[in-house]
This record gives C-alpha cells, structure tokens and sequence, in this order.
C-alpha cells in the first residue's frame, strides 16, 4: 500500500517557515486538536497557540506555533500564523528568557494605558514563548 502524505506549509509575515510532504500533522484549533491526513475534508479554522506535531517519514518534529488560520485541501495543509519555529532548534535557556520577557511585558501592558489590541498581541506573545517550551519537552 502506497503511503500517504499531505503537504503542509506553514507561513508568517516573515516568509515561508516549513514546506515539507508529511505522513500527517496535529493541529491546535479553536474546536481542538485535528489530526489531518491526506484527503481530510475541506476545513477553514481559527489556529491557537500551540504546539504542531508533524510526522514525516515516521519520525516526529514540533513546530510552536503561534495565532492565525488553518486551511485544509485533500492534498495540503496551509497554516498563517504571525509565529512559527521548529523547537528541536531551540536552546532551553533562551526558551525561559523569552518567557520571562513576554510574560513581563504582558504584567507591563497591563499596569500602563495600552489599547486592547496592544494587550492582545503581548498576550499573544506570552501564549506563543509558552507553546514554544511545552513543544520543546515534547520533542525530547
């Protein structure tokens, strides 16, 4: 039996992140996560920040990823997210300093006279650093 992939391409303001045929991936969607393989029915969905489990060739890669939008086709899988990063390359330290950061800057945002978009964003920020460590422990 012939294997069956699925392309997934994942996208940012600053270009194209990952595009790579896989086996299948798990997506974090505002309905949950979505194990999606080849010929999944069409779907459109809101991508919350989270971690991407991708399986290519049976091995398994993280992605963190961070807000944005998911498109499902029977032969592709397009993720638009404002962040993305393939955590086997992170360093653990660098992982907590971000937190740190994020999460200071949010208690900032919060303390001063910032605009609710404002805050969305430095909380978004915070959700994508902690998606980042969680999917970094996963790929141990």
């Amino acid at each position: 039996m012939a294997q069956s992939i699925i392309r997934l391409e994942i996208v940012t303001p600053g270009g194209v992140v990952y595009s790579e045929n896989v086996d299948h991936a798990v997506i974090p969607t505002a309905n949950g996560k979505i194990d999606i393989l080849q010929h999944h029915a069409p779907l459109i969905d809101r991508l919350e920040p989270a971690d991407v489990k991708v399986v290519k060739d049976g091995q398994v890669n993280y992605l963190a990823v961070g807000g944005g939008f998911i498109e499902v086709y029977a032969e592709k899988i397009c993720i638009i997210t404002d962040q993305a990063i393939l955590v086997d390359d992170d360093d653990d330290q660098e992982i907590e300093a971000a937190i740190k950061r994020a999460e200071k800057a949010l208690e900032d945002g919060k303390s001063s006279n910032f605009d609710e978009e404002q805050l969305q964003l430095l909380e978004a920020s915070a959700k994508f650093e902690q998606a980042r460590k969680l999917a970094k422990g996963k790929a141990r």
